[in-house]
């Protein structure tokens, strides 16, 4: 099957409710559990409880875990929840984390501030560090943890290579691949033990629901939060939407690519923009990697301005069709600060140390008419220059 048909079809059950062609939502806290054993067994799984499973959960769980070529799959309340669980059940005190720099600034916060407590030592790699693996990972690290493309500068980075490193030392490698997605890229056939995504974005699409979800091996699967201790599970009705937002991820995702490399080469040489920041567009050996390990470059765009936070104050408030907003991945098109959202947790000096400036403004172009969002983008641009 082609991930479109997948999509669709890819979880399909013969036990709908009345042979209903879309799945009902069991709206349960908990289940009928039948005191003889042996009449479970007849009628197949019995359900307990929905903190720890629920059948309503089960269906996007299956398609997430197909598209990225995992042996199995599990949803979280978000995707917080979903890293959060990954780093708690992985690790112990004494354990190493090497984790890149580019991070979203919420897993960074978690690596960096709740770890340390626990006796886990985080190390974080910048950008150049990132490009040769070898000499960041040590016998000492159990985990590493990857973004690529990065948030919010959208560098890419060789997870192939990472994976080998990760490998001869006995790691889990973890890549994050919210933002590629995996329409365009799969971290598993790269080597990855793990994947996880905040479905909240891309994967839902229309900015109506909260989920994460972790794909992997199934003996690391089986250690996140196999037993629900923190209790980060994702409400039925959110996975009935997440179900249905999956059905059309290839086809939203197909003109969001398109959308984000066109506004991209729109405003690259504009007199407002100090540089644009594209999966690829880095270097040279970035745009090596990118085309050898995805199949398209995302609908994600960042912008430098020149002048800093009172050309992006005034360049937001210009935007007609992008929405001024966190988040990321919807049929709308988002604009956002990240010095102010996502990282807006890191003090002054350390965003500057790591890119990203007080004029670097984040867009998540949406599925609209390629031409009116590349008017609406430049035509800001031509009023703040």
């Amino acid at each position: 099957m082609g991930p479109t048909t997948r999509l669709v079809h890819g979880a399909r059950r013969p036990d709908y409710n009345a042979g209903a062609v879309v799945p009902p939502i069991y709206q349960t806290s908990t289940f009928h559990w039948p005191a003889d054993r042996s009449e479970a067994s007849e009628k197949g799984r019995a359900y307990l409880y929905t903190r720890i499973e629920n059948p309503t959960l089960e269906l996007p769980a299956e398609i997430v875990r197909q598209l990225e070529g995992g042996e199995a799959a599990r949803l979280f309340g978000s995707g917080m929840g979903a890293i959060t669980a990954c780093v708690l059940s992985l690790l112990k005190s004494g354990d190493e984390v090497v984790a890149l720099e580019g991070l979203y600034g919420g897993t960074t916060d978690l690596l960096t501030d709740l770890l340390p407590r626990y006796g886990v030592r985080v190390r974080e790699v910048g950008a150049s560090e990132a490009r040769e693996p070898e000499k960041v990972v040590s016998d000492a690290t159990r985990l590493v943890v990857v973004e690529s493309p990065t948030n919010p500068l959208l560098e890419v980075h060789d997870l192939a290579r990472w994976s080998e490193t990760a490998d001869r030392v006995g790691a889990v490698l973890l890549v994050d691949n919210t933002f590629a997605t995996p329409i365009n890229q799969n971290p598993i056939a790269l080597g990855a033990d793990l994947v996880v995504h905040s479905a909240t974005k891309y994967l839902g699409g229309h900015s109506d629901l909260l989920a994460g979800v972790v794909v992997g091996a199934e003996r690391l699967v089986e250690r996140v939060d196999a037993k629900g201790y923190f209790g980060a599970s994702v409400d039925p009705f959110a996975a009935y939407l997440l179900g249905r937002g999956l059905k059309t991820l290839a086809l939203r995702v197909a003109r969001q690519n398109e959308n984000g490399r066109r506004v991209a080469e729109s405003v690259r040489d504009h007199p407002a923009v100090r540089r644009v920041h594209y999966p690829g567009w880095a270097s040279a050996e970035e745009e090596s990697i990118a085309a050898r390990q995805m199949r398209g470059r995302s609908g994600m765009v960042s912008l430098s301005l020149r002048g800093g936070a009172a050309t992006a104050e005034r360049f937001l408030s210009r935007l007609r069709f992008v929405h001024v907003a966190a988040s990321l991945g919807g049929v709308e098109s988002l604009a956002s600060v990240p010095g102010l959202t996502s990282h807006r947790h890191l003090p002054a000096d350390e965003l500057a140390r790591r890119g990203i400036d007080a004029g670097l403004v984040r867009l998540s172009l949406g599925i609209e008419d390629t031409e009116d969002l590349v008017r609406d983008v430049t035509e800001a641009l031509d009023a703040v220059r």
